[in-house]
C-alpha cells in the first residue's frame, strides 16, 4: 500500500493492529519462550534479553542497522520501532527475487546510518512472525512503526521504486514522532530535526491525536470539519477515508467476514467488509477487483453504493498510486 504524505497519520494499515496482525501477541509468546524452562535450563542465558544478530551478508557488510530476526529477538524490533522505522524483510534464501530485493534493502539501510533498521527473517526458519504479517509471498516487505504494522510492498519491486517506499516512510515517521537514530549521539541530532517539523493544522492535529487515542469517530469529525473549512483539503480527505475504514474494521472478525462474502457473493454489504479487508492488509488489487467485479454484474442502489465506497478506497491508498489509476480504468469498463 502507498504511504500518505508525512503531514498525515499512520496508513490505515496499521488497522491490523485490531485484526489478524496482532504483533503484540507474537511479542508475549517470544518473551515467554525467552523465560520458560527448557530441558531444565532457563531459556536465553537465565532470562537474559536475546539479541538480533548483525546480518553477515555482503550488501550488509556487517552493519549494525541490518540484523537476523527470529521469533525470540522479535520484542526488540517492536520496542526499537518506537526510535526508528523497522522494515521487516520476510524473505527466503531459494527466492532469487528475494535476494535481489534483499541487496536493496541492505544498501539503503547502510546509507541511512542509523534512520533506519533493516530487519531479515528467513520464512522458513521463522514461520510465526511471517504468519503474524500474514505473508502470502516471499519476498514480502512490511515495515513497523510505534509497534503498528505497515504493508509497504510484495513480490520483485525495481530499486528505484523500493527506494521511494523507505523514503516516504522515513517522511511518515518523522511526522509521528518517530525520528531518532540507532548511530550512538545521534538521538539528540534527531529530536532537533523532528522540533523542526512544521505543526500540523488544527483539526489535523486534533484528528491526529483522536487517531492515536482510537477514536475514529472523533478524528471522522475533524477531518470533517476540515473540509467544510477548506473543501479542497485533500489531506483531509484522504484522512478522512483512512479513518471511516479504521471505524468500519474495528473489532472485527476477518474470519467471519471472509466466509460470508464466499457465501453472499450478491450482497453489497458482504462484499465492501472484505474489499475493506483487503485493502487494510495490503491486497489493494484484490480488494479493488472485487468491488469493479460486483458493479460490473449489479445495478441500481448497491451498484452506485459500490461505485462510492470504491472512490473513498482510492483515497485511502492514494490518488497517484498506479494500483487506483488501472483500477480507475476498470471502473469505467464497467460503468460503461
Amino acid at each position: 500500500m502507498s504511504i500518505p504524505n508525512n503531514r498525515g497519520p499512520l496508513p490505515p494499515s496499521s488497522m491490523n493492529l485490531h485484526g489478524a496482525v496482532d504483533l503484540s501477541a507474537l511479542k508475549a509468546r517470544a518473551e515467554a519462550a525467552r523465560t520458560a524452562p527448557q530441558g531444565g535450563a532457563p531459556a536465553a542465558g537465565n532470562g537474559q534479553q536475546a539479541e538480533a544478530q548483525p546480518a553477515s551478508g555482503a550488501g550488509a557488510a556487517g552493519s549494525p542497522y541490518v540484523v537476523e530476526v527470529t521469533e525470540q529477538s522479535f520484542p526488540q524490533l517492536v520496542q526499537l520501532s518506537s526510535q526508528v522505522p523497522v522494515v521487516v524483510d520476510l524473505r527466503a534464501g531459494w527466492s532469487e527475487e528475494s535476494s535481489r530485493v534483499t541487496a536493496v534493502l541492505e544498501a539503503i539501510a547502510v546509507e541511512h546510518d542509523g534512520k533506519v533498521l533493516l530487519a531479515k527473517v528467513d520464512v522458513e526458519t521463522q514461520p510465526q512472525i511471517a504468519q503474524a504479517f500474514q505473508a502470502q509471498t516471499v519476498p514480502t516487505v512490511v515495515a513497523v512503526l510505534k509497534g503498528q504494522p505497515v504493508p509497504l510492498f510484495e513480490g520483485a519491486v525495481p530499486e528505484q521504486q523500493i527506494r521511494s517506499f523507505i523514503d516516504e516512510l522515513l517522511k511518515v515517521a518523522g511526522a509521528n514522532g518517530v525520528a531518532g537514530s540507532l548511530r550512538e549521539g545521534a538521538d539528540a541530532e534527531g529530536a532537533e530535526a523532528a522540533a523542526e517539523e512544521p505543526p500540523l493544522p488544527p483539526h489535523h492535529r486534533a484528528a491526529f491525536d483522536a487517531i492515536e487515542a482510537g477514536d475514529y469517530l472523533a478524528a471522522a469529525a475533524s477531518y470533517r470539519q476540515a473540509l467544510a473549512e477548506q473543501p479542497a483539503d485533500a489531506e483531509a480527505k484522504a484522512g478522512l477515508a483512512q479513518v471511516e475504514l479504521m471505524q468500519r474494521l474495528k473489532d472485527v472478525d476477518a474470519a467471519t467476514i471472509r466466509q460470508r462474502a464466499a457465501d453472499e457473493p450478491d450482497i453489497l454489504e458482504s462484499q465492501l467488509a472484505v474489499a475493506d479487508l483487503d485493502v487494510s492488509g495490503g491486497h489493494v488489487e484484490d480488494g479493488f477487483a472485487r468491488i469493479v467485479a460486483f458493479i460490473s454484474r449489479t445495478a441500481g442502489e448497491p451498484r452506485e453504493a459500490a461505485r462510492v465506497r470504491l472512490l473513498e478506497l482510492f483515497d485511502v491508498v492514494g490518488i497517484a498510486d498506479p494500483r487506483v489509476t488501472k483500477a480507475r480504468g476498470a471502473l469505467a469498463r464497467a460503468l460503461f
